[in-house]
C-alpha cells in the first residue's frame, strides 16, 4: 500500500532526484573517458560537476531584441517539471502525492517540457536556438503518443490511474514481464523525452548546439540539469509503472525502489552512450510505422485481459 509522505518529503524527492541526476552525469563522464581512450578516474567522473561553479559566475550572453520572460521561463521550465513529476513517484510505500490521476500528472509535467524547449529556443531571438526548438516540437508527437499509450497501457492492467494501484497491481507478477513492448516503448519516449543520445537532434552540432546555443550562465546550467534530471524521474516512474515498485525479499521497499531505479538509470545512461544521434525524419517515420502500432497493439492486450476478469 503505497501512502502519502508528509511534508518533510517535499524537500526529500528533489534531493534523491538531484542525487540520481549527478550520479547519472559522473557514469555518462566515465563512458565519455573510455570512448575517449582516457584512464577512467574519480576526476574524469567529476569533470562535468566541475563546469557548475564556472557556469554560475559566467556572464550571460546578450542578443539582439530577445523574448526574456519566454525565454528565462522556457528555461526554468525544464527542470521544474522533471521536479514536479516525481510527487507522484512512490519511494517504497510512500509518496509525496498520492494522487488518483497520478500518470496523467507524470505526463502533463511531460508536456510542460515540451512547450518549456520550445520557448527556450524561441526567447533568443536566433536562428540556431529556434532550429533546435522547433526539431523538439517535430519530433514531440513521434514520442510522445508511444509514451503516452506505454503509460495508458500499465494504467489498464491496473485499472487505475493512480500510480499506487499501478504497483499493487503487480503482486503477482511484474508489467515488464507481459508489457514488454510498453516497457521498452516508455523507455525509449524517456529518453527523447530529455534530448539525450541519439535523441539529440534539438542541440545538434550543425546547427551549433541548437537550444543549448545561446544560453550561458545559469541558463545553460538549468537546461543541461533539465535533461539529467528528467532521465532520472523517467527511470525512476518506470518502476512503479513496470517493475513492481518497491516489491522484493529481504530489503525494505525503499530499498528495492532505489536499486531498481539506480539499475534502470545505467541501463539508459549506457545505451543512450552506444547508439548515434538518429535523423529526425528516419526516427519519425519509424515511431509512426512501427511504434505507435505496437503500442497500440500492445495496449490491446491488458485491455482485452481486464475485459475477460
Amino acid at each position: 500500500m503505497v501512502e502519502a509522505a508528509g511534508w518533510w518529503s517535499l524537500l526529500v524527492a528533489p534531493a534523491l532526484l538531484l542525487a540520481g541526476a549527478v550520479l547519472a552525469v559522473a557514469g555518462d563522464a566515465l563512458l565519455a573517458a573510455r570512448d575517449a581512450g582516457r584512464p577512467r578516474s574519480a576526476v574524469a567522473a567529476a569533470r562535468p560537476l566541475l563546469e557548475v561553479p564556472r557556469l554560475l559566475a559566467a556572464q550571460p550572453r546578450r542578443m539582439p531584441a530577445p523574448d526574456r520572460l519566454l525565454w528565462r521561463l522556457g528555461v526554468v521550465t525544464v527542470p521544474v517539471s522533471a521536479v514536479l513529476s516525481v510527487l507522484v513517484i512512490p519511494f517504497g510505500h510512500r509518496t509525496v502525492a498520492d494522487l488518483s490521476v497520478g500518470v496523467v500528472w507524470f505526463n502533463a509535467m511531460e508536456v510542460f517540457t515540451w512547450a518549456g524547449l520550445w520557448l527556450a529556443g524561441w526567447g533568443p531571438n536566433a536562428v540556431f536556438s529556434l532550429v533546435g526548438g522547433y526539431r523538439f516540437v517535430a519530433q514531440g508527437l513521434a514520442y510522445e503518443l508511444p509514451l503516452m499509450f506505454a503509460l495508458i497501457t500499465a494504467a489498464t492492467g491496473a485499472e487505475s490511474l493512480r500510480v499506487g494501484d499501478i504497483v499493487a497491481a503487480q503482486q503477482g507478477l511484474w508489467f515488464a514481464v507481459w508489457m514488454p513492448v510498453a516497457f521498452v516503448v516508455y523507455l525509449a519516449g524517456v529518453s527523447a523525452l530529455c534530448f539525450l543520445g541519439p535523441f539529440g537532434y534539438p542541440v545538434g552540432r550543425d546547427i551549433a548546439s541548437g537550444v543549448l546555443g545561446e544560453t550561458t550562465g545559469a541558463d545553460r546550467l538549468l537546461l543541461r540539469a533539465g535533461r539529467w534530471l528528467w532521465l532520472v524521474s523517467g527511470a525512476a516512474m518506470a518502476v512503479p509503472l513496470f517493475l513492481g515498485g518497491g516489491a522484493g525479499p529481504w530489503l525494505p521497499a525503499w530499498a528495492w525502489s532505489s536499486l531498481k531505479t539506480l539499475l534502470v538509470l545505467a541501463v539508459l545512461v549506457w545505451v543512450l552512450r552506444r547508439l548515434p544521434v538518429l535523423r529526425a525524419d528516419r526516427y519519425v517515420e519509424f515511431a509512426w510505422v512501427v511504434l505507435i502500432p505496437l503500442a497500440i497493439v500492445q495496449a490491446l492486450v491488458p485491455a482485452l485481459v481486464v475485459l475477460n476478469r
